[in-house]
């Protein structure tokens, strides 16, 4: 069997997983859906801080559909012995890597996708203006989050404390990048600090697709910045990715 046939094989196994693992359905695609809803709902009549929440809320969930989710996913997997295993069978790596990103991937598409939907139809925010500029800030999004993430469980030693090493990165990012605020208002201190992570830049380039328009000659420092934090991941990962 070919590289690409096994890749889709573990890609359709990946998904069947996902969909049967009720708490991973939860925090990757209803969680967001809920902050969504609930601080649309506070804000409804302000289209100004429609115009920063709905692409805040896509950014958080291409960060949570790979970093959070590929965290996991590698933390349990080395701990039960399943990387090892995997890596005892003929199966290239590239194949596994392939369908186990592939599938992070593909939710971090859905739920992009989504949230532009529902903030269309619900709350009357603009279709895209620029889909070229969506779709790299996506990509380059998921590339930097999910390579992160898979370095980030080099340190995790456990998967009991997976939840805590994930929601200590997790949840001071998303409050200080904008997410649910304009980072204008933070403090200068916590303002550089999101000024330095790639969350905030893949926002402000999703904002810049979804709501202004401006195109990509308007975000290249943001862009420039994921792409760098992308080449930090993928270097990490491969360094020091350890299959036991």
């Amino acid at each position: 069997m070919s590289t690409a046939a096994l890749t889709w094989r573990q890609f359709r196994f990946e998904r069947k997983m996902f969909w049967r693992n009720p708490s991973a359905a939860f925090f990757n695609f209803t969680l967001p859906f809920l902050f969504l809803i609930m601080i649309a709902s506070v804000f409804g009549a302000d289209r100004k801080e429609l115009n920063i929440l709905i692409p805040g809320i896509a950014g958080m969930s291409v960060l949570g559909t790979t970093f959070t989710a590929l965290t996991y996913t590698f933390v349990f997997n080395r701990e039960q012995g399943i990387l090892k295993r995997i890596r005892g069978t003929p199966m290239p790596p590239i194949a596994y890597f392939g369908g186990v990103i592939g599938s992070a991937v593909a939710n971090a598409i859905v739920q992009v996708a989504l949230i532009i939907v529902i903030g269309h139809v619900f709350y009357d925010v603009s279709w895209p203006h620029n889909y070229l500029e969506l779709v790299l800030f996506v990509v380059l999004g998921v590339v930097a989050f999910g390579s992160l993430g898979i370095a980030f469980a080099h340190v995790i030693p456990n998967f009991d404390a997976a939840a805590a090493y994930v929601n200590a990165v997790f949840l001071p990012v998303i409050f200080i990048s904008g997410v649910f605020y304009s980072t204008k208002s933070l403090p200068l201190v916590f303002k550089a600090i999101a000024v330095s992570l790639p969350l905030k830049h893949v926002i402000d380039g999703l904002h810049g697709a979804i709501v202004s328009g401006q195109g990509l000659g308007h975000n290249l420092t943001a862009l420039a910045v994921v792409f760098g934090w992308a080449v930090v991941g993928l270097f990490l990962t491969v360094r020091y990715f350890r299959w036991d």
